[in-house]
């Protein structure tokens, strides 16, 4: 609609421009045959009188006609733009309800995870393993997390560790032999996990790279394993969740409701706090790019870039317990 707006919008421009020339060539016409008759009755003398006046009145009417020609130019050019600001303005709100609905689907399922972990780090499995530490302990919890994985598919791997920050047991120790025994002790989301202070905490942290799954881009969930799985037990170890984040968040940004045409020129993205690409539905700059959001302190809005394209954007609302990380939804359009 927008699209059709502006099309329309450029077609009366045009058109009123043209009749509006057409109108002046005709008075400027008039205009000189006005005054080629006052010449020729003040060379008639007083039998031309008579025909002075007439031509006098034609040159007047012709100047009126002028006048309201120049009138309706800058009329129809205002209220052109008027129409073109609107359509602007209705395109905006578009492409950031867009770029809304792309970071609450996230937000949803990125609150799905946190369930996951604190549900997940009850299991009487894991909390077994991280009370008694020993390899029959560690195989059986190594089945339990497989078993976990193969229901849910948007996870690259579950770890468990100990309070030492040593990784005891993996779901996936065939597909990612670097995990089991690797330390995550200098990891923010291990840290705040040891740290917390009940089982309905839980700790995130930003997307990266994970060089022990094969450098694939990961949201990481981590909650702490409590003594007999009780809420407020003494934490005996983490459990850490892998989030297959590049291609979950990729079909998000690449599923959102657009024409054909429009796809070929539009760009939706999710960045985080800090402006990083984190997606992308032409999966360029993830992780690499910073992308120059301007948002003016405001949670949602749009405005036209530097080269003339129309960016959405819209603040993560959070979902439930989940409250975001400060991460926007972007969508940007080129011009047609």
């Amino acid at each position: 609609m927008p699209e059709r707006i502006l099309a329309l919008a450029s077609k009366i421009s045009e058109l009123a421009t043209l009749k509006i020339d057409e109108i002046q060539t005709v008075t400027k016409a008039s205009n000189i045959l006005a005054l080629n008759a006052l010449i020729e009755a003040s060379r008639a003398g007083e039998a031309g009188r008579g025909f002075a006046v007439v031509a006098s009145e034609v040159k007047e009417i012709s100047q009126r006609v002028t006048a309201i020609s120049l009138d309706l130019r800058k009329m129809f050019q205002q209220e052109v733009v008027d129409l073109q600001e609107t359509a602007q303005q209705v395109r905006g709100s578009r492409l950031a309800d867009l770029a809304g609905y792309a970071i609450e689907v996230m937000d949803r399922n990125l609150y799905e995870r946190s369930c996951d972990v604190r549900w997940w780090a009850t299991d009487s499995a894991i909390v077994d393993l991280c009370a008694r530490t020993d390899q029959a302990a560690a195989d059986h919890a190594s089945r339990r997390l497989g078993v976990i994985l193969g229901a849910y598919t948007v996870y690259l791997d579950l770890w468990v560790a100990d309070r030492s920050g040593r990784v005891i047991a993996t779901g996936r120790p065939g597909r990612y032999p670097q995990a089991p025994g690797c330390s995550v002790a200098g990891e923010e989301w291990f840290r705040q996990a040891l740290s917390s202070r009940s089982g309905s905490e839980f700790s995130v942290a930003d997307i990266s790279r994970n060089a022990q799954l094969g450098g694939r881009a990961v949201a990481t969930y981590a909650a702490a394993v409590r003594r007999d799985g009780a809420e407020d037990g003494p934490v005996i170890g983490v459990l850490g969740i892998f989030f297959d984040w590049e291609s979950q968040a990729r079909t998000i940004v690449q599923s959102l409701r657009l024409t054909d045409e429009e796809r070929q020129r539009t760009r939706a993205l999710l960045v985080d706090s800090r402006h990083r690409v984190i997606a992308a539905s032409d999966s360029q700059g993830l992780l690499s790019e910073v992308y120059p959001l301007r948002t003016g302190n405001a949670s949602s809005g749009s405005y036209v870039d530097d080269k003339g394209h129309l960016v959405g954007f819209s603040l993560t609302p959070g979902y439930e317990t989940y409250r975001g990380l400060g991460w926007y939804g972007v969508v940007e359009q080129a011009p047609r």
